[in-house]
């Protein structure tokens, strides 16, 4: 058996999917385009694809959705996939149940007119205020001051909550290694975030280290929701100040926000960004064989690409390459490039008793195999 990461090709957008030993099942994020049920792509169609799976292992639920943060690539349709307990018309039928629900403390402080949210956001935001309100189901990162206020308009106290309350700096006790194999650090968001932000958002998102061990081995995966670099910035900063510095090593780096060149640094730079130097020495905590995924659509080096104000940027993709290759890396993948650009399919990782190994890899060695030419007879 073996632990399992996974990266789903939804564009401009990200879902991933941890599944663990054990069965359960953790989802990060959820994007899905409507223009897949007709058979429109290249994206995935990812209701039938977690459908499917979902099936084939026999349940109807997952264990934890996770919301990054609420921006609409995070969260499209997702109130049409999934049962929410606040309201009876989002009930019934085939929709996938959530035993628990992931969600930054911004998410359920962001107020505002539906003019400047995504209509799926404030849904999404009733259902977080109404499990923290009942007391089970959820789990909030950070407990700022914002989030005092809200609890105590809403009849409650921080203390009657505070079991359901994960900082900055602390480990999900849901999770443990003894049990699961499995934990989850978590390094964002801090409580300055929320509480002095004006970027509900992006600098106040879930950052983790998930961190598996098998077979004795200890084996590092650094999540990170669409993230900024002056967060990574502090990230870096607060957890050499305590110690942690372990916690920055990756074996599986998920970048932050599409390959934008802006969570490297405020200069995306002509031909390849220069990182900021706490951005810098997170890049260099990389381990020897480790593996970047951009969730994005594919990184063209032409002269629009390297123009064009939105993400993903060519400038980023070739940092990132650059510090791959000085930890030894293995390689750098978009999820809308793999195994091609016309028809991508889920990058997985398996973290097993031989280590970590990528899907990727296996079908490219695959593929040189079948190139060589076979021995002429005779």
């Amino acid at each position: 058996m073996a632990q399992r990461v996974l990266f789903y090709p939804v564009g401009n957008g990200d879902t991933s999917q941890i599944i663990l030993e054990n069965g359960k099942r953790l989802l990060f994020d959820f994007r899905h385009l409507s223009k897949t049920e007709s058979g429109e792509g290249p994206e995935i169609n990812l209701k039938k694809r977690l459908l499917d799976e979902l099936k084939e292992a026999g349940r109807d639920y997952f264990n934890v959705v996770a919301f990054t943060h609420g921006d609409k690539d995070h969260l499209e349709n997702s109130t049409e996939f999934f049962e929410l307990r606040h309201a009876a018309k989002y009930q019934g039928g085939n929709r996938i149940k959530i035993d628990t629900l992931w969600v930054p403390a911004a998410m359920i402080l962001e107020c505002g007119t539906n003019d400047n949210q995504s209509s799926e956001f404030v849904i999404w935001r009733q259902e977080a205020r109404h499990r923290l309100r009942e007391g089970k189901g959820i789990r909030v990162f950070s407990k700022p001051e914002k989030l005092k206020g809200w609890l105590e308009e809403n009849g409650l106290t921080l203390e009657s909550r505070k079991h359901l309350i994960t900082d900055a700096g602390q480990l999900v006790p849901e999770y443990t290694l003894a049990q699961d194999g499995v934990e989850f650090f978590c390094h964002s968001p801090f409580i300055k975030h929320v509480d002095e932000g004006d970027d509900l958002r992006n600098e106040a998102s879930l950052i983790f280290n998930v961190r598996f061990v098998k077979g004795g081995e200890r084996y590092d995966y650094l999540a990170v929701g669409d993230s900024t670099w002056n967060v990574l910035e502090d990230i870096v900063a607060t957890t050499k100040f305590h110690g942690n510095m372990d916690r920055l090593e990756w074996d599986l780096f998920n970048i932050p926000h599409h390959c934008s060149a802006y969570a490297l640094s405020d200069d995306k730079g002509d031909f390849e960004t220069a990182p900021k130097p706490g951005v810098k020495e997170l890049l260099l905590k990389g381990k020897p064989g480790a593996y970047i995924v951009s969730s994005s659509c594919p990184i063209s080096d032409t002269r629009g690409g390297r123009e064009q104000s939105q993400p993903p940027h060519i400038q980023a993709k070739k940092c990132y390459q650059t510090y791959l290759r000085k930890v030894g890396g293995a390689k750098f993948l978009v999820t809308m490039e793999e195994p091609n650009g016309f028809k991508p399919e889920p990058i997985e990782f398996k973290i097993d008793t031989y280590g970590m190994t990528c899907n990727v890899a296996k079908a490219s060695a695959a593929a040189i195999a079948t190139a060589v030419a076979a021995p002429r007879a005779g």
